[in-house]
């Protein structure tokens, strides 16, 4: 014989429904109790949901015993409870408001309604394809155009978490589940699509590498290409090593000879820079040659450097140089790729010494990736016939490494590179 409970609800507890209101419990006779507690309903309800949803489609039956299909209930569809009941089955059932039963099964029917409410702490980033919602409650949230964009920062308001998941508010634009949000800055992966898709081309390597995240992006990053006066940026990295060690000081003086011009990887006196082409056995100052080779890329200069700081390129040079680009740079071909060039700026942004500080102002700030930037951008440029470069540290609220490699390119290339990439990083 059917054994049958039947819990009858007033409207009222219907007509309005609060996201926050605790389940409504109900009360088995003493036989259905005994029921519940010896026998095993481990996934049935133990009161009834006050905003009823369900996972997925069901059906919806004409008898407690689940035996004559009705129609099918899908997610978010109005669902009111009137009663419940335990059939010749001893299955718990609820009865809905047109006399139709359904499973009292909460592995597929949930109380759609907020469970906790979450603390919330700093900036929040959006991911692609989020959507924002009117409500964290499913069957009462619509879809809410906005202005938001992907890979934004966001400040959350308000975090909860329902049967669903968690959601997080933003203050005057809606609800977004915490799947399209991350508490870590995401605005690399903005970078990446835009490389990918603007600047893919066999003839310009870049390479990105957001500090305060350590995550990094590019195209061609790896592309080994002639680097021109790039290849001083690991000459002036040394330098600034042995300074830290002590083993050298800024007053020192080297002179201007005919060896220090002429040995294996030195660079041609007749390119850029202001001292004399010729050796003259003058002395300069440590100070003066880093300043010149920073701001001027001046050849005499930096091969001055070479030759008494490195050693003409000893074993030393080359493994400290290695450490910190995890590849050999050849001095003498001085082949290497955009990811070296920018590791090689990280390195120096890391001792924070003077020759980042000489880096900070060249004669080349009026060009390549410093054009349009408004913020303080320490690089180093490179050109030689076709190849033109430039690898900068660029002092960003979140500072970044931008290293660009370009073939028959132009300055402007450069320039817009790097200016898409600041408006997307800035």
């Amino acid at each position: 014989m059917k054994k049958q409970l039947l819990v009858l609800l007033f409207p009222v507890l219907f007509s309005q429904i609060k996201v926050d209101s605790t389940e409504i419990p109900f009360e088995p006779q003493p036989e259905i109790q005994y029921q519940l507690t010896y026998k095993e309903y481990s996934s049935d309800f133990r009161t009834i949901p006050t905003n009823p949803n369900v996972y997925q489609e069901i059906n919806s039956y004409l008898d407690s015993d689940l035996t004559e299909v009705a129609g099918t209930i899908h997610p978010n569809d109005r669902l009111t409870i009137v009663g419940v009941a335990i059939n010749q089955s001893q299955k718990l059932v609820f009865e809905l408001d047109n006399q139709t039963y359904i499973p009292a099964d909460q592995s597929l029917i949930y109380d759609d309604k907020i469970t906790d409410y979450l603390p919330v702490a700093g900036d929040w980033w959006l991911e692609k394809d989020f959507q924002v919602f009117s409500s964290p409650i499913a069957n009462q949230a619509k879809p809410v155009s906005t202005d938001l964009k992907a890979y934004q920062s966001v400040q959350i308001s308000e975090l909860v978490a329902t049967p669903l998941g968690q959601f997080a508010h933003i203050s005057g634009k809606g609800w977004i589940s915490t799947e399209y949000l991350t508490q870590t800055d995401n605005r690399i992966k903005a970078v990446e699509e835009l490389l990918h898709s603007k600047y893919q081309t066999d003839t310009i390597s870049v390479y990105v590498k957001q500090l305060s995240t350590n995550q990094e992006t590019g195209i061609h990053a790896d592309k080994l290409m002639y680097s021109a006066s790039i290849a001083k940026l690991p000459i002036l990295y040394y330098v600034q090593e042995e300074l830290d060690a002590g083993y050298i000081n800024l007053t020192d003086k080297l002179q201007y000879t005919d060896q220090s011009i002429t040995f294996p990887g030195s660079y041609a006196t007749g390119g850029s820079g202001s001292l004399p082409k010729t050796p003259d056995q003058a002395y300069y100052s440590l100070e003066d040659l880093i300043q010149r080779t920073s701001k001027e890329s001046d050849n005499v200069a930096s091969n001055l450097l070479a030759y008494y700081i490195t050693h003409q390129f000893d074993e030393d040079y080359q493994s400290t140089v290695y450490e910190a680009t995890g590849q050999v740079w050849d001095m003498s071909s001085r082949m290497a790729t955009a990811r070296m060039a920018g590791l090689m700026m990280e390195a120096i942004y890391e001792q924070d010494g003077y020759v980042l500080e000489s880096l900070l102002t060249t004669q080349f700030d009026n060009q390549r990736i410093s054009k349009d930037i408004e913020v303080p951008v320490a690089h180093k440029i490179g050109d030689a016939d076709d190849v033109k470069h430039d690898v900068a540290v660029v002092y960003a609220d979140s500072p970044f490494i931008l290293s660009i490699f370009t073939d028959k390119s132009s300055y402007e290339m450069i320039s817009q590179i790097a200016n898409d990439i600041y408006g997307i990083l800035k």
